[in-house]
């Protein structure tokens, strides 16, 4: 698959595009990956999509080496993450909303971001700018303020990386399947990827939740 760049300015459009979707919930094919793949099924045959599911590829809690060591090892789950991650040029998360925020799950990938970030000779930072960040969250509660948590963390990463910020679409359930049922989400998952996607832009300057 062709590597793609984007500059800041201008995410990729049309066959130029490839989604990767990041399923980060402790239950498969559950309410978020149901509505996550309603909306893929509405991108055009020419863009591929890659799927990766958090429960089924073992990462360990990320722990930050940066002051500790000058060389980097990567495992091999991880190092297929991270390529999958800069081979997409729309990352999709998919997290269940988990007191008011993101997964473990996704929060753990989000955390060995940081990590590519600051491996010596990396150019991670650079490769992500231009990119499409997007989010698909399904909660127990109908009142969709309860995501701001999440759709806050997400726009602030695609912000900082430079990156375009697609939103997140919304979903209402709780037992399995019950996502099906909420008309407003399938409504909006039918041309979720086709809006548009503004370059994210942090309310005041500043960096990454890092210590």
């Amino acid at each position: 698959m062709t590597t793609h760049r984007a500059t800041p300015d201008a995410a990729p459009t049309g066959a130029d595009r490839s989604f990767l979707f990041v399923l980060a919930s402790s239950r498969s094919e559950g309410n978020t990956e149901i509505l996550a793949r309603t909306a893929a099924a509405q991108l055009p045959a020419d863009v591929p999509q890659h799927w990766v599911d958090l429960s089924r590829l073992p990462l360990p809690d990320f722990q930050d080496g940066r002051h500790e060591s000058d060389g980097w090892t990567p495992g091999e789950h991880e190092e297929e993450l991270r390529q999958a991650t800069l081979r997409a040029t729309d990352v999709v998360l998919a997290s269940p909303l988990y007191w008011y925020t993101l997964s473990a799950q996704a929060k753990r990938y989000l955390d060995y971001w940081s990590g590519w970030l600051t491996v010596p000779g990396s150019d991670f930072e650079q490769r992500m700018a231009g990119r499409t960040l997007w989010g698909v969250t399904v909660m127990a509660d109908p009142d969709e303020v309860r995501a701001d948590g999440l759709v806050t963390t997400l726009h602030h990463t695609a912000a900082y990386l430079r990156m375009h910020f697609g939103g997140v679409l919304l979903g209402n359930g709780s037992r399995p399947g019950q996502v099906r049922n909420d008309d407003r989400a399938m409504v909006r998952a039918k041309d979720f990827f086709q809006q548009p996607t503004p370059l994210a832009r942090m309310p005041v300057e500043n960096g990454p939740a890092q210590s």
